[in-house]
């Protein structure tokens, strides 16, 4: 087991796997089994799972251009992305993750879906907590003033 930590292979799946894929089996799985296999479906908030799913793709890809480095902090950007929605908006990313899975639990009424993107809201906060101080370091006054100018989650507001 050590070994396997020492060379960086994550026992848990990465963030999108969980979210695009493994959340998603988990609660058809969970709601086919409290409906006797019927899964009841609200298609009109599929468009928000859609939202999401496209939010964290588009924006990804963005950051990759404009910033460089990889996925999350692990390769962090190279250049700070202050332009596009990220001008609006601080965490475009981790948010497209949660309108997905709200999407999720409206979709398929399930109150396990709504109990993991309560969950994973907090804890993509804890970790937004993290990334600020990281990016402090990393880009000093220009990530400060880009701080105090953008919101983290929702834009004009919070």
């Amino acid at each position: 087991m050590a070994s396997i930590a020492n060379r960086g292979v994550a026992l848990l799946p990465d963030t999108p796997t969980r979210t695009f894929l493994v959340y998603p089996v988990l609660v058809v799985a969970w709601e086919l089994f409290l409906n006797q296999g019927r899964l009841v479906v609200q298609p009109p908030y599929l468009v928000f799972m859609l939202w999401g799913y496209l939010q964290f793709r588009l924006c990804g890809g963005y950051r990759k251009r404009q910033g460089g480095g990889g996925p999350g902090l692990g390769r962090p950007p190279e250049r700070l992305v202050t332009t596009g929605i990220y001008g609006w908006v601080r965490n475009p990313m981790y948010l497209g993750h949660l309108i997905f899975l709200v999407g999720l639990a409206w979709t398929l009424k399930s109150a396990l879906a709504a109990l993991i993107a309560l969950a994973t809201a907090v804890w993509f906060h804890l970790r937004v907590l993290g990334d600020e101080k990281r990016l402090a370091e990393l880009f000093g006054s220009d990530y400060l003033e880009y701080k105090a100018r953008v919101k983290r989650w929702i834009p004009g507001l919070f």
